[in-house]
C-alpha cells in the first residue's frame, strides 16, 4: 500500500515559530502509532494515542531495532522505509506487520520522516486491523457464496436427471399463459415429438376436443386449489389411455403447473396413490435440510443424509436409538421444550439452538418439528436447518446475542420461578449494555462509565459482579 506524499505549499508562514515539543505532539497525535527513532532505525521514544491495550507491550520496543519488531514476511519494508526517509525526507507508505503479546499480527501503515539534523527519524502509522477484518468478511462472505453457488448447480443437476429419467410424462406449463415451459423425454414419447419442440405450445394439445375441456377443467382446478386428482383422457396420434393430473407450485415470482401423464396400464390412480408415500421418502431422504423422525421419549427412529452430515456419523444404524438431545440443543433442555410447545401448539416453527457432531463440531440451526402424538405408532419429526452460514448482520465485538439469551431464558418458562427469571433477564441486559459501552469506548473504563451515565466507582463494582473484570485489578481510586 503506498502513496505519495503532498508537502504544504507555503510551509514557512505556517510553521516558522514550532518549536520541538509542539513538532513532537503534532507528531504523536498524526498516527495511531509513532516512533522515533535514530537513523539506524533504533527505537528510541513510542506514542500510542490511537491503540488499545493490546500495543501496551509497544513501550518495550524503546531500545530495539524497528525491523525487530515486524514480522519476518514485512521486514524489508522497513528496509524501504529507512532508506527512502533518509535520501528524500519522507517515505511513501507502506504496510507491516507487528507481532502482538498474544502472537497475533497487527498490521500498521507506515509513513517515515527524516525529523532530526543528524538522521533523527519518526514513523507515523495508522491502524489498519478494522480494514483487514472487513477484507476477512468480505472474504469469507465471497465464499459462502461460491458454496451456495455450487450447491444449487448440484441441487438443478440432480432435478434435471431425475425430471428427465422419469418414465411418466411431464409437462412444466405457466398458470397464466398455458405455454409450456419444460418438458421431458417421456413427454415427447407420449405427442409424438421432441421435447424442445413441444416448449412453447399452448396447453392443452395432444388430444380431442373432450380431452381438452376435461385437461382444462384439471388445469384450472390445480390453479384454484393448487392440486387436482387424476383424471382419464386419450393421448396421442393411436389414442392411448393416460391418467393426467396436475400440481400447483410456486417459483421465484412465477406461478407454474406440473402436469403429469401415466399410462392406464401400468399406473392406475390407486397405484398412484400408493405410489405417492414412497415418492416423498425419497424426497425427504435427498433433502438439504436434516429430517429425523424419533419417538415420545426423543430416541431417533430414522434420520435422513443430511442430518446424518450434521451428527457427523455415517450411518443410520450409527444413529437409531440414541437420543435426539445428544446432538441437537442442550442435553436435558431443550427437549422438553419442544415437547411442551408440542402439546401446546401442535408444531414448533424455527427455533433457533445449536448442533453437535460426533466429532466435536458444532453449527448454529433452526429447528421446526410436528408429532403424531395419537397414531399407531407416535412419534416426532424434526426438520433441523444448518444456519451457520447465513451472514448475519455483524454484532459488537464482545456483546451476547441479547435476543437469543432472551428466548432461551423464555424456554425455562414454568421450570425456574418468575423471580429468577427477572433477576437473571435483569443481570443480561446489564452485562449487554455494559460490553457495549465497552466496545464502543475500546475498553476505555472512564469513558465507558460517563456513556452508560454511572460513576467510575459503580461501574467497577459492575463489572466485577459480571465478572468482565479479575476480582482487585485496576481498582479505581476512591475520591
Amino acid at each position: 500500500m503506498t502513496s505519495s506524499v503532498m508537502p504544504f505549499d507555503a510551509s514557512d508562514a505556517g510553521f516558522g515559530d514550532v518549536n520541538a515539543k509542539t513538532a513532537a505532539s503534532l507528531l504523536a497525535v498524526a498516527g495511531d502509532i509513532t516512533l522515533v527513532m535514530d537513523s539506524a532505525g533504533v527505537i528510541r521514544d513510542v506514542a500510542l494515542p490511537g491503540m488499545d491495550s493490546q500495543f501496551n507491550a509497544a513501550a518495550e520496543w524503546i531500545g530495539k531495532s524497528w525491523i525487530d519488531t515486524v514480522t519476518s514476511d514485512t521486514r524489508a519494508k522497513i528496509d524501504t522505509l529507512l532508506k527512502e526517509a533518509l535520501a528524500s525526507g519522507v517515505s511513501k507508505r507502506r504496510q507491516v506487520n507487528h507481532v502482538l503479546a498474544d502472537g497475533a499480527d497487527a498490521p500498521i501503515a507506515y509513513t517515515a520522516l527524516r525529523i532530526g539534523r543528524d538522521g533523527e527519524l519518526a514513523a507515523v502509522g495508522r491502524d489498519m486491523r478494522h480494514v483487514s477484518a472487513l477484507q476477512q468478511r468480505l472474504v469469507e462472505a465471497q465464499q459462502a457464496m461460491e458454496r451456495d453457488y455450487w450447491r444449487l448447480r448440484h441441487v438443478e443437476t440432480r432435478y434435471r436427471l431425475l425430471f428427465q429419467i422419469a418414465s411418466d410424462a411431464i409437462l412444466v406449463i405457466d398458470a397464466g399463459t398455458l405455454k409450456v415451459l419444460d418438458a421431458n423425454a417421456a413427454a415427447g414419447q407420449v405427442f409424438g415429438d421432441s421435447p424442445e419442440r413441444l416448449i412453447g405450445r399452448l396447453f392443452p394439445f395432444g388430444t380431442d376436443a373432450e380431452g381438452a375441456r376435461a385437461l382444462d377443467e384439471l388445469t384450472m382446478t390445480a390453479r384454484n386449489a393448487g392440486r387436482s386428482s387424476d383424471i382419464l383422457v386419450q393421448m396421442g396420434a393411436e389414442s392411448r389411455a393416460y391418467h393426467a393430473s396436475a400440481s400447483c407450485f410456486r417459483q421465484e415470482s412465477a406461478t407454474l403447473l406440473l402436469v403429469r401423464f401415466s399410462t392406464a396400464e401400468v399406473a392406475p390412480t390407486v397405484g398412484a396413490a400408493a405410489n405417492s408415500p414412497l415418492r416423498v421418502i425419497d424426497l425427504i431422504e435427498r433433502s438439504p435440510d436434516g429430517f429425523v423422525v424419533t419417538d415420545l421419549d426423543g430416541n431417533v427412529l430414522t434420520a435422513n443424509r443430511a442430518f446424518l452430515d450434521i451428527a457427523e456419523l455415517a450411518s443410520e444404524e450409527q444413529i437409531r436409538g440414541t437420543p435426539f438431545a445428544t446432538y441437537v440443543g442442550r442435553p436435558g433442555a431443550d427437549f422438553p421444550v419442544f415437547t411442551t410447545m408440542l402439546r401446546k401448539n401442535g408444531a414448533v416453527r424455527l427455533m433457533g439452538t445449536s448442533a453437535r457432531g460426533m466429532h466435536g463440531n458444532r453449527s448454529e440451526v433452526e429447528v421446526s418439528a410436528v408429532w403424531a402424538p395419537d397414531g399407531e405408532e407416535p412419534c416426532i419429526g424434526f426438520t433441523v436447518r444448518d444456519i451457520g452460514r447465513r451472514l448475519a448482520a455483524a454484532t459488537p465485538h464482545g456483546a451476547r446475542d441479547l435476543t437469543r439469551a432472551v428466548e432461551e431464558l423464555t424456554g425455562l418458562v414454568g421450570r425456574v420461578s418468575l423471580r429468577d427469571l427477572v433477576r437473571d433477564t435483569v443481570d443480561l441486559v446489564e452485562r449487554h449494555f455494559i460490553e457495549a459501552a465497552l466496545e464502543l469506548t475500546n475498553d476505555n473504563r472512564t469513558s465507558a462509565a460517563e456513556v452508560l451515565g454511572v460513576s467510575r466507582q459503580s461501574l467497577y463494582v459492575k463489572l466485577r459482579r459480571h465478572r468482565l473484570v479479575a476480582p482487585g485489578a485496576d481498582e479505581p481510586p476512591v475520591s
